[in-house]
This record gives structure tokens, C-alpha cells and sequence, in this order.
């Protein structure tokens, strides 16, 4: 097989000095970190439908990347090259797991019966490959939001017919992530909303979009995916409200459908910033909830207002990041995938490998620093003492839920004036992060 980027080698870790385009500078796969090594921290996926499908086209303008791959674009032969890329890149840059929608892996037929023969042609193709070279499956998703059918939602359609593709499709995509060896499904959507309440009819919608969640886990169950179904929270784009607003919001649909047993969510870092939250705060959210379940990373741009999909670069939010992931013992089921996309200008091959490069590096210096905030100690103890006033006394008996409404107003009336609380000192702990991160 002829090699799609062969003038491009294997990246391997050069350390922080390398001059090297293609090397890393903190990304060594086999470096322990607090008793791990680096690559089980950080499972890395490449994202099929960004890397192997997107040109570049944006709502101004075409495409300017060239992602045929030495094939006519949309058809079989191309579905198949991308295969051959696919793997050839995650080779060379030691990426261990990919994620995919459907139609991300073939052209998809106006007749749903040649298009699932067609995923079942290609996936046999990607399974030699993953036997071939280790290569694992970490999710699969139905993409249930580009064709016109679903102008309305999939599962908050109000077609009915509409809803029948809709359970079609992820029916396929659930066997396929079976066939493959995936570990999670997603759902994301991006079509579950409302543009007005003029002509929509909420509950009606959310409770179609529950019926068809419970579904597919009744089916998944009974084909032998035993991994985490996640749901992927963002506020709007393309649908003006969508339903997964939040972690928060996501979360209270969960348990509204009883659907927490199965249940996780897919944190991505842009879409926490459209939501008006920053990337920490979704992944604490989602961890204090036990719901962590795996991560898109990227980055959006603070002066543009939509999903601009960046590669990540932000240590700072990495940091922060790999903190939550850290205290939350990890990710079992998920991984680190990258829902990133170059830059319009950034249109070569040498692009494609220096996205992944910044992301891989952006993340394993937030390990390495996370890690050595964590072994640090300083911020952990500040905000432990900072409760402190709770272990003890009438405020343990609050914490135990022993503590009644008369008992603490006779307290206060004894107090009389109260102290202010304790210093937050964030100006001091943010100092101590920042000789963390630069010390």
C-alpha cells in the first residue's frame, strides 16, 4: 500500500528543546505519572469526521484542504482511502483509539438499506486494520443532524417517519460500535431543540428523545455493548436552544428519564464556553455527579460566538482540565478525542499532523502540571481547612443532616454579630498555580 503522508515520519518525543515540527516537546507515551503511564491518562482518539472528512468549508466560503486522499471524493474507493489515512496517521503519531459517526465513514445513499451495506464493507475493512495494528474503537455515534430529514431533531422530531430513521440509524451505529470494540456511544443534539415555542410542544419532544435513548440501551444491552452511553451537552448552533444545554441541564435530564445507570456525559471544551461556563466547571459538574465519562477537547476563540473547533493550546485550561480528570480517578470508558479542526489556512497534510502534535503536547503538559499540583498539596489544604468550620460541632451535625432550623437559630442569636469568613485568597492561589505551571 502506498503511503498517503510519506514525507512525514513517525513523531516521537524529542523533550521541550526540539526545534523538530514533527516531534513532541511533553508528550512521552511511556512517562509515569502518578503511577500511570502517560498514554493511559491520556487516551488519545483522532476524529474521523474532522481529520478525514473536513475540507475547511465554512458558511463563507469552499473548502481549501484536500482530503481525497488519491480518490474520487464520495464514493467507496474514497471511504476505503480514508481507512488507509486514517490509519497511517494514528500510526505515526502513536494515537491508540479513533471515534466516528456513520456517515463519517461512507457516502451515504438516499436508500438507508445500501447504506448500512456499505458500513458493513468498510467496517470489515477498519476491523482488519485495528487487528492489524492495535488500533482501538473508544466511541461511535449516528449522525443524526446534517441530513434534511432532520431539520426538526431526530429523536424531538415530530415526524413520526422521521423518528423511524432516526432509530434506524442508531441501530446501525450501535452494532458498529459492537463490531469495533467501542467502549462508549454518543449522543449529541445538535438538531434536539426548538427555534420557537410558537410550534413546539417541549415535553412532547424531550420524552421522544428519552423513549429513543432508553431504546437504544435496551438494544445495545442485548447485542453485548457493555461500555457507557454519553451524551454530549451544548446550548445552541446549530438549533437557537437545544436541549442538552449544560452538564448541569444534561444531568437533570438523566435522572428526570431514569437513565443514570447508563448514562455519562461527553464534556467538550467549546461548547462549555457557549454555555457560559468555562471547560473546568462542566467536568466538575460532571464528576461530582459521578457522570464523567469522556472529553472532546479543543478550544473556541473568545472573540467569535460560535463552535470554532480549535486545536487546543491553552495550558492553562489543560491544567485545569487534567486536575478534574485526576481527581475523578480518570476516565474509564472514554478518552481525550480530538473534535479540533485546523485552521481554514491551515490546509497541507503537515497541517493535519501539527494540530494533532500542539493538542497531544497541550494535554500532557497539563498532566505533568496537574500531577504536580496535586503532589504540591498547597491549594488541596487551603480548600479543605477553608471548610474546616463544618468538621466539628453543631456544623458536622449540618453536614449530617442531624442539625434542625431551631438549634442554628439559637446559635446565631448567642453569636450575635458573625466574623466575616475566612481570606478565599485566590489572588495567592492562583499565584501558587501560576509557579506551577512557570516556576
Amino acid at each position: 500500500m502506498t503511503e498517503m503522508f510519506n514525507n512525514i515520519p513517525v513523531v516521537k518525543f524529542e523533550g521541550p528543546g526540539t526545534k523538530n515540527r514533527f516531534a513532541f516537546r511533553f508528550y512521552d507515551a511511556d512517562r509515569f505519572i502518578l503511577g500511570k503511564p502517560m498514554h493511559e491518562h491520556l487516551k488519545f482518539s483522532m476524529a474521523w469526521w474532522h481529520n478525514l472528512c473536513g475540507t475547511g468549508t465554512d458558511m463563507f466560503g469552499q473548502g481549501t484542504a484536500d482530503k481525497s486522499f488519491n480518490s474520487t471524493p464520495e464514493t467507496m474507493e474514497h471511504a476505503m482511502a480514508k481507512v488507509d489515512a486514517g490509519f497511517e496517521f494514528m500510526r505515526k503519531l502513536g494515537i491508540r483509539y479513533f471515534c466516528f459517526h456513520d456517515v463519517d465513514l461512507v457516502p451515504e445513499s438516499d436508500d438507508i438499506n445500501e447504506t448500512n451495506r456499505r458500513l458493513d464493507v468498510v467496517t470489515d475493512y477498519i476491523k482488519r486494520k485495528m487487528d492489524e495494528t492495535g488500533i482501538q474503537c473508544l466511541w461511535g455515534t449516528a449522525n443524526m443532524f446534517r441530513n434534511p430529514r432532520y431539520v426538526n431533531g431526530a429523536g424531538s422530531t415530530n415526524s413520526v417517519d422521521v423518528y423511524y430513521f432516526a432509530a434506524a440509524q442508531v441501530k446501525k451505529a450501535l452494532e458498529l460500535t459492537v463490531k469495533l470494540g467501542g467502549t462508549g456511544y454518543v449522543f449529541w443534539g445538535g438538531r434536539e431543540g426548538y427555534e420557537t415555542l410558537l410550534n413546539t410542544d417541549i415535553k412532547f419532544e424531550q420524552d421522544n428523545v428519552a423513549q429513543l435513548m432508553k431504546m437504544a440501551v435496551a438494544y445495545g444491552r442485548k447485542i453485548g455493548f457493555a461500555g457507557d452511553f454519553f451524551i454530549e451537552p451544548k446550548p445552541r448552533e446549530p438549533m437557537k436552544h437545544q436541549y442538552d444545554y449544560d452538564a448541569a441541564t444534561t444531568i437533570g435530564f438523566i435522572r428526570q428519564y431514569g437513565l443514570e445507570n447508563d448514562f455519562k456525559l461527553n464534556i467538550e471544551a467549546n461548547h462549555a464556553t457557549l454555555a457560559g461556563h468555562t471547560f473546568q466547571h462542566e467536568l466538575r459538574i460532571a464528576a461530582m455527579n459521578g457522570m464523567l465519562g469522556s472529553i472532546d477537547a479543543n478550544q473556541g476563540d473568545v472573540l467569535l460566538g460560535w463552535d470554532t473547533d480549535h486545536f487546543p493550546s491553552n495550558v492553562y485550561e489543560s491544567t485545569l482540565a487534567m486536575y478534574e480528570v485526576l481527581r475523578a480517578g480518570g476516565l474509564k470508558n472514554g478518552g481525550i478525542n480530538f473534535d479540533a479542526k485546523n485552521r481554514r489556512a491551515s490546509y497541507t497534510m503537515e497541517d493535519m499532523f501539527s494540530g494533532y502534535i500542539l493538542g497531544m503536547d497541550t494535554f500532557a503538559l497539563g498532566l505533568i502540571k496537574a500531577a504536580e499540583w496535586i503532589e504540591d498539596g498547597r491549594i488541596d489544604t487551603f480548600v479543605k481547612e477553608r471548610y474546616s468550620s463544618f468538621d466539628s460541632g453543631l456544623g458536622a451535625k449540618v453536614r449530617r443532616g442531624e442539625a434542625t432550623l431551631e438549634e442554628l437559630a439559637e446559635h446565631a442569636a448567642k453569636l450575635g454579630k458573625p466574623q466575616l469568613p475566612g481570606s478565599g485568597r485566590q489572588e495567592d492561589l492562583e499565584s501558587i498555580l501560576n509557579g506551577i505551571l512557570f516556576g
